[in-house]
């Protein structure tokens, strides 16, 4: 068997497993499952947890192959580390980053520009709707890549940014269409298309390499 952490959380309701390749495998038990549930999960979701390792391996694999590049919507930039330096700057299709281990301040520098990559996306999104939202905030969900309340509330994870442009445009439209259709109906599904025709290819893509879109 693989080797997995536990974490207990107070939100959740049932035991749930997630394989990624910043944490591995992780077993999240609500607060009075009993620890032996988390070995039970492992060997009745072992089919899966195997398919999702490979999958796993083919992420590490595909975000290795970049050497020393990032990707940040349709571009590729080089980065060139610099000693002493402690923010991130771009330069053309050159980040200059600390020397070192420089994931850290390249996280908070996808951050900064993930507003204002977003921003205006979702603000034609909604003027196109013809509704607006409440608040917009970024994040670094784990599983999810946006989200939108019932109150308006927008959220979308930074790591949208290492995705082609047209993923980012399709997540946007997705959740802004959440403030007219909360739910995954045949009604959200077709409001969306009326919209972004085109929104299966970067829907595919999302799912297919999702797990790429890390540091």
């Amino acid at each position: 068997m693989v080797e997995y952490s536990v974490r207990r959380s107070q939100r959740a309701r049932r035991v749930r497993v997630s394989v990624d390749p910043q944490n591995g495998v992780e077993v999240v038990l609500p607060q009075r499952a009993p620890e032996r549930a988390a070995a039970e999960a492992i060997r009745e979701l072992w089919p899966w947890i195997e398919r999702r390792l490979e999958e796993v391996d083919r992420a590490r694999a595909a975000v290795a192959a970049r050497g020393a590049t990032v990707p940040y919507l349709d571009a590729t930039l080089a980065l060139r580390p610099e000693r002493g330096r402690t923010r991130v700057h771009r330069r053309g299709d050159v980040l200059l980053v600390p020397h070192g281990d420089p994931r850290p301040a390249l996280e908070r520098w996808y951050r900064r520009n993930a507003r204002a990559e977003i921003a205006p996306r979702l603000d034609r999104a909604v003027e196109a709707l013809g509704t607006s939202y409440s608040a917009l905030t970024v994040r670094n969900q784990r599983t999810r890549w946006g989200s939108c309340s019932s109150t308006g509330a927008m959220s979308f994870n930074w790591r949208l940014l290492l995705a082609p442009e047209d993923v980012l445009e399709y997540v946007v439209w997705h959740e802004a269409c959440h403030l007219l259709v909360l739910d995954h109906s045949p009604r959200f599904w077709s409001l969306l298309g009326r919209h972004l025709p085109d929104y299966a290819e970067p829907r595919r893509w999302l799912r297919r390499h999702g797990q790429t879109l890390v540091l």
